[in-house]
């Protein structure tokens, strides 16, 4: 499963939701847009915490397979988010992006803002409700 950035910094918090935490403990591993990673390490950057970046590296390091942006990704992404416009909807390079990495990937998608991912053509997961 793909995880958005806001699970992770769901679980990066000092008491994440117990619902989020009891979801991520049964799942085996993670994949993680490198959009993901950047929009955490952006987080990182502009609030340092030793912690939380120790953290963040131990569980991508343990837990995650990182998946880029290829081609094909950035074709699905310019796809979506075209088919977003032409309906009137905004989507953000950075959704396209992880919504086109999970398409590509044949991923479901954890994510709070499921709104935002709408109409992309992937399975939605939202791990803050029971």
């Amino acid at each position: 499963m793909l995880v958005d950035t806001n699970v992770i910094s769901e679980l990066m918090r000092p008491k994440p939701s117990g619902v989020v935490l009891a979801w991520a403990e049964r799942q085996e591993e993670f994949a993680l847009s490198v959009v993901c990673l950047e929009e955490i390490m952006f987080g990182l950057q502009a609030r340092p915490s030793p912690r939380l970046s120790q953290w963040f590296d131990e569980f991508v390091a343990n837990h995650c397979e990182i998946l880029p942006v290829t081609a094909a990704v950035a074709r699905r992404c310019a796809m979506l988010r075209g088919q977003a416009r032409s309906r009137g909807h905004r989507r953000t390079q950075a959704d396209g992006l992880i919504a086109a990495t999970a398409y590509e990937h044949g991923l479901a998608l954890a994510t709070r803002n499921v709104r935002d991912f709408e109409g992309c053509g992937i399975p939605l997961f939202n791990p803050f409700q029971d």
